[in-house]
């Protein structure tokens, strides 16, 4: 095994050699073939192991374990100890997950703290398989049929081409110890189920399935690449990015027979999982929206339009203390005083200074704000019957920033000045307010 690993590396992973390397290992079998492989092949490594407290004594003694190999073969050893189930409980995650995220969080930690190059682990290709089988009981992409990544950013997995059976046989010549970890022995998850009933009948009915296996895995893979070069082509012609904010020209994406395919390809890195609201949202009524724990979708007439969700920032006011105060948050705003009034526009207006209440508050807008449009004196409006006018999005609107004296309104900025605060025949001192972007 040791020749197929050395090729192995040489031929997919060359960028590892003079690296340093860090090897997370757990003490079971795979993860000591890893460090014995790497020892033959003379590379700079340290190990990392996570004390995760899950198995009372038997994971202090994992780590003794480990550490003695450590010493004993003058490889640096780092070690953690988590209290998983603490944390498990305070995210409202399973002991699964809390373990994961403290695994990689940490590793990535040791990355910059030893200055190290990569993050190994052992998995292979049995994990490879249950992973699979996995993803398929429960229902998945395609994505989720291509396995565990060979390599994600610095997170290197060069063990996923070997069996366990060929682990098994490369500890025994070596003769290697390793630890058994007395949870893998148990049903209770569901991928012990599959280690050790589904798989060794699959094995049974083909003594080569791993090999197969790993052949339909590389054409899924392939058809994956195929999906993803044509979601790509397919976004240029439909989507446009404006800022943060992604619109989605429904009238072009309706002419295409598995719209839907494709609108999970490019919304899937968001965080969305309920695809059915997803995909009715397309001939839902303008304003319904589907929301991800940091993103939203939403329906605006002939766009689906993807945003990041609103920031605290939507909450705040800001105070503007005199005309010569110097605005450059949330706005950029420029107070001068003017002899005559000059050309008005959506980013400049002028009023009479006299009129206004110092301070002056920035503030976003709020469902039953009410203005005097600049040219409609004595007659109000709503704000949202505004933006209802100008046919903004919601999206558009939530980016629409108020300039307020004493609560009535005096621009809408970039919209509409007010009414109540022009300058009048009797005015005096003239103020222009600029929007400077």
């Amino acid at each position: 095994m040791l020749g197929q690993f050395e090729n192995h590396i040489s031929n997919h992973f060359p960028f590892l050699q003079g690296k340093k390397l860090l090897l997370a290992v757990s003490g079971g079998l795979d993860s000591m073939v890893l460090v014995h492989l790497f020892q033959q092949l003379n590379y700079e490594i340290v190990v990392l192991h996570c004390n995760f407290q899950l198995r009372g004594l038997e994971s202090f003694e994992d780590q003794q374990f480990i550490q003695e190999y450590s010493n004993t073969n003058a490889i640096p050893f780092v070690f953690t100890q988590f209290d998983t189930e603490a944390f498990a409980a305070d995210c409202k995650v399973s002991i699964q997950v809390a373990a994961r995220e403290l695994r990689y969080s940490w590793f990535y930690e040791q990355l910059a703290i030893q200055k190290g190059d990569f993050i190994l682990t052992a998995h292979h290709a049995d994990d490879n398989l249950e992973t699979f089988l996995i993803n398929l009981s429960r229902g998945t992409g395609l994505e989720g049929l291509t396995g565990i990544p060979a390599q994600n950013e610095k997170v290197i997995r060069p063990l996923l081409s070997f069996s366990r059976q060929q682990m098994e046989e490369y500890a025994s010549v070596n003769k290697l110890k390793w630890r058994e970890d007395s949870s893998n022995a148990s049903d209770k998850y569901l991928r012990n189920k599959i280690r050790h009933h589904l798989v060794p009948l699959l094995k049974e009915l083909n003594p080569n399935f791993i090999s197969s296996f790993e052949k339909t895995q590389s054409f899924l893979s392939e058809a994956q690449e195929l999906v993803d070069d044509a979601a790509i082509m397919v976004y240029q012609q439909v989507a446009r990015e404006e800022g943060e904010d992604i619109y989605f020209d429904l009238v072009r994406l309706l002419q295409l027979p598995n719209y839907s395919s494709y609108l999970y390809q490019w919304l899937k890195e968001f965080g969305f999982t309920a695809w059915d609201d997803i995909y009715e949202l397309v001939t839902s009524q303008s304003g319904k929206q589907v929301v991800a724990p940091y993103f939203r979708l939403i329906k605006d007439r002939d766009c689906l339009i993807l945003s990041p969700l609103p920031s605290q920032e939507n909450q705040q006011e800001f105070e503007i203390e005199s005309v010569e105060s110097k605005v450059k948050f949330p706005l950029n705003l420029v107070f001068s005083t003017v002899s005559k009034i000059g050309v008005a526009s959506n980013s400049t207006i002028f009023v009479d200074q006299d009129k206004l209440v110092f301070p002056l508050t920035l503030r976003h807008w709020n469902e039953g704000d009410v203005f005097q449009p600049f040219g409609m004196e004595g007659k109000s409006k709503k704000v949202s019957k505004l933006f209802k006018d100008e046919k903004l999005s919601l999206i558009a609107k939530e980016k629409v920033w108020l300039l307020c004296s004493n609560n009535q309104v005096v621009w809408v900025v970039g919209i509409r000045q007010d009414e109540r605060f022009k300058i009048d025949p009797n005015s005096k001192n003239l103020l222009k307010i600029e929007c400077i972007e």
